[in-house]
């Protein structure tokens, strides 16, 4: 019995040390508010840039091989209602289909200028996005020399029509010279189920957003599918050519931008959303292997780390728990716990342990309850993805994206 209620204060005991390690990871509750309908009818709401107006705005939308979303991601640009001056510059990334084509069709008639320009091939030691992204600053700094911000967002993604001011007037509120959205990912299949809560969950456990946005604190990060990010900031910084190999871009550009002493904000988006679907496992098994080996520093220490960390989390505990349970089920004797209610205390205790910890991001999502205990099966998925993106950087293929490979480990 002492070894049983062992078992289960320990497992209780390490969680609540993670959660007080990395504070509010599970929360979800870091998001960016709307501005009141008074407010935004105003020309120059409440705690906005109002003292020298709205701050001009250049919106950078690096694109290879965007067909299928870049006319809708256009489209919600083109039609911000934005009070200040917008430019929408789209970078078509060498794209081997119309993405070009079908991002000036979107923005022919919009009533904010939307330009098409072409990345010059891709030079040595950089990644691609971020070429893209230089590119397109380049041009803004031709055509738009007087932007304040530059709103870097990706070709999959749409934003409502009041997003630009929040980003903006967030930047105001909290003096930052980064903000960023986690935009919501589709979350409609069964394995967008299983892993969108849980991969915001995992990503807000490696960057604490309370953390992130504390000013003086080192964590930072940042997710690229939305960053506004001031111009003098990043100027100052050095531009992207202080990024320009890396794999894992937003992150690499918010510590970039919080080492020059300025505040960083990062939240989950409720008026932003990916277009990008996940309807198979094999779909999110290849983009979380292009760069969790990265996110590790190419380290097979860290690695080692990793595994045994999520093993003794997030997968054990609860795979103990349920092969006894099975066990007893089959012989009416438990395998590790004893029979009666503390056997079966022993067993549940780590799912529910679990299940607490994702239920936050699933209400989020407007999930079910019932997909709350689901947090050790995508834990065992996820640890599994992150060997196999060590296994292929061994194996010389690490990074692929479009017809591109990165190694830079």
């Amino acid at each position: 019995m002492f070894a049983t209620l062992s078992y289960i204060l320990a497992h209780g005991a390490a969680l609540a040390g993670l959660a007080a390690a990395r504070p509010g990871f599970f929360c979800a509750d870091e998001r960016l508010t709307r501005e009141p309908a008074a407010s935004r009818a105003a020309d120059s709401p409440a705690d906005s840039p109002a003292d020298t107006g709205w701050p001009t705005v250049t919106a950078v939308v690096p694109a290879r091989d965007e067909a299928p979303t870049i006319a809708a991601c256009v489209r919600a640009l083109a039609a911000q209602d934005y009070p200040g001056r917008l430019r929408v510059i789209v970078v078509d990334d060498q794209s081997s289909d119309n993405t070009a084509a079908i991002a000036a069709g979107a923005g022919a008639d919009a009533r904010v200028p939307v330009e098409v320009i072409t990345a010059p091939a891709l030079k040595p030691g950089w990644s691609g996005k971020i070429a893209a992204l230089d590119a397109g600053l380049a041009h803004a700094t031709k055509v738009a020399p007087e932007t304040d911000f530059y709103w870097f967002t990706d070709a999959d993604i749409v934003h409502d029509p009041q997003v630009l001011r929040d980003l903006t007037a967030k930047a105001a509120q909290s003096d930052a010279a980064l903000v960023s959205l986690m935009v919501r990912l589709a979350c409609t299949s069964v394995w967008e189920k299983l892993l969108v809560p849980a991969f915001v969950l995992f990503f807000q456990m490696l960057y604490p957003f309370r953390l992130v946005n504390t000013p003086g604190h080192p964590m930072a990060a940042a997710a690229g599918g939305c960053i506004l990010v001031s111009r003098p900031v990043l100027d100052a910084a050095g531009g992207l050519d202080r990024i320009k190999g890396a794999l894992i871009d937003d992150c690499s550009l918010a510590a970039l931008i919080k080492r020059q002493g300025r505040p960083i904000w990062l939240g989950l988006a409720e008026h932003s959303r990916s277009l990008r679907r996940y309807e198979h496992l094999g779909e999110f098994w290849h983009m979380v292997k292009r760069t969790a080996f990265v996110q590790l520093g190419f380290s097979p220490w860290l690695l080692i780390v990793t595994v045994v960390f999520m093993a003794a989390l997030f997968i054990v505990p609860p795979a103990l728990g349920l092969v006894d349970r099975l066990v007893w089920a089959a012989t009416g004797q438990g395998w590790l716990f004893p029979a009666g209610w503390l056997g079966w205390a022993a067993a549940l205790a780590p799912w529910l342990g679990l299940a607490i910890l994702r239920r936050p991001t699933d209400r989020y999502y407007a999930l079910s309850v019932a997909w709350a205990p689901t947090l050790a099966v995508a834990a065992t998925l996820y640890t599994a993805m992150t060997v196999h993106s060590a296994l292929a950087h061994w194996r010389g293929a690490g990074g692929a994206w479009k017809g591109r490979v990165y190694d830079h480990g």
